[in-house]
């Protein structure tokens, strides 16, 4: 085997993660590169020259910024009540036995394996049938209740992996239920909790078909994209989606840096 094969046969496999990152990336770094963009028509599908005006005025485009002010709204309480009440429900599953509990397991991956238009089509009976008013509250409830099972499956593998008997130790030096919680359980199931919160508020800001059935009226930024897509495709949205991958990539790193900056001081 010559250099040259060898060398390959013992990168292969970071040259493929590479290649697969890289294919991953690619579309954020066009709608970076287009962001900058003066495009000559409504579209901006073609490069055309260098611009900053899009991003000295990302709200230039009437609605966009109400329309990304709503999801982000819907997005954070959706999360938070999914956060909550996720972790809860994976506590209850992983500690305690109780009826129906295997049931409860089996119905918490449904919301994950069924179609969203499906899940969207029952939501919108549901909501007709109580005469409830489409509006931003019923997708808020939509959205809380789909991002619910990617919660509980995020917390309850961080559960499933804690040592009992560090709660045991807590205990036996006197440590209240309470106390127990906030200073041992919770900092140790903090990974996953903001795993499963990341997870849904991504999820929560990106959905559309579940939001395009449940909003009414109302219109959140995907709806605003796809709606913007009939139309001409204003650069201020590729602003929009660079800021928010910028943003997202910081939170990674960040995140990173102070779990290692832990263990290293651990």
């Amino acid at each position: 085997m010559t250099k040259a094969g060898g060398w390959l046969r013992r990168n292969l496999v970071v040259l493929a993660g590479l290649a697969t990152l890289g294919y991953l990336i690619l579309p954020n770094v066009v709608v970076m590169v287009f962001s900058f963009n003066k495009p000559a028509g409504k579209f901006n599908y073609s490069w055309r020259e260098f611009s900053t005006d899009a991003w000295r005025d990302p709200c230039g485009v009437a609605d966009l910024c109400g329309s990304l002010g709503l999801s982000l709204r819907i997005a954070f309480f959706a999360t938070l009540a999914a956060t909550v009440l996720g972790t809860m429900i994976a506590f209850a599953l992983v500690r305690y036995r109780f009826r129906a509990r295997g049931a409860v397991n089996s119905l918490i991956f449904l919301p994950m394996a069924m179609p969203e238009v499906v899940m969207a089509a029952s939501l919108l009976t549901l909501f007709l049938n109580l005469g409830a008013e489409l509006g931003p509250v019923t997708v808020l409830i939509a959205h809380t209740m789909f991002c619910l099972s990617f919660v509980v499956v995020a917390v309850k593998a961080r559960v499933l992996s804690m040592d009992p008997r560090l709660e045991e130790a807590a205990r036996d030096l006197y440590a209240g239920p309470l106390q127990t919680f906030l200073r041992v359980t919770l900092p140790i199931a903090a990974p996953g909790i903001a795993a499963g919160a990341l997870l849904a508020f991504a999820l929560s800001f990106d959905d559309f078909i579940i939001t395009n059935f449940t909003s009414g009226n109302s219109v959140t930024f995907p709806m605003f994209v796809w709606g913007s897509a009939q139309r001409g495709t204003p650069v201020q949205i590729n602003v929009i989606g660079t800021a928010m991958f910028v943003l997202a990539v910081l939170i990674v790193v960040v995140g990173r840096l102070v779990a290692d900056r832990r263990r290293k001081t651990g």
